[in-house]
């Protein structure tokens, strides 16, 4: 779920330098944390084929002297032997939003695709024995401003990464385990 966030509440204006002062991405993308594909590659290898993997991606919109910022946290969610609890990887970047209307968010919700694609793709051989399912945290409810992207988002993900993805209210990676990740995280 896309919140709204003054930058006064976030804890971390400085992306992680040691006593300087506050200052954002003036490129395109500023990576915070990256998913480490040893790191998942070694997971699995305690896991069974039974193993289920969901991934998807969540956004926060801030503002910071004027100019909107979001926040994505993109996650794979490992569903151990589809039974036995999970554990998530994540990524967080924060970018520029360009979004004109907060109520209408099409670029941002989009780029919480784009990122969901990307990590697919690129975890692909290490997915080919699993399950996989695509969340996107878009609710196809007419009266919710996400429902703006519904088919190009899923036609998205179906192009690309050749899975039905699952929208609101069965996306949890997206909608529950990105927000989760982001809490806990610290960043």
């Amino acid at each position: 779920m896309a919140k709204l966030v003054d930058a006064r509440r976030l804890k971390r204006l400085d992306f992680g330098r040691e006593g300087s002062t506050p200052s954002f991405p003036t490129k395109r993308v500023n990576i915070m944390k990256k998913i480490n594909k040893d790191e998942v590659i070694e997971f699995l290898s305690k896991c069974s084929s039974e193993t289920k993997m969901y991934v998807g991606c969540d956004s926060t919109r801030y503002r910071v002297r004027g100019e909107w910022f979001a926040e994505y946290t993109t996650v794979l969610v490992v569903h151990i032997d589809g039974c036995k609890g999970c554990r998530i990887f994540g990524q967080m970047d924060k970018e520029r939003d360009y979004d004109n209307i907060a109520k209408k968010p099409s670029l941002r919700l989009m780029n919480e695709v784009y990122r969901c694609a990307a990590l697919f793709l690129d975890l692909k051989e290490i997915l080919t024995n699993y399950e996989v399912e695509v969340h996107l945290d878009i609710n196809p409810n007419l009266n919710y401003g996400s429902s703006c992207v519904i088919s190009q988002a899923t036609g998205y993900i179906k192009g690309m990464c050749n899975v039905i993805p699952l929208c609101k209210p069965n996306a949890f990676a997206a909608s529950y385990a990105a927000d989760r990740l982001k809490s806990i995280s610290g960043l």
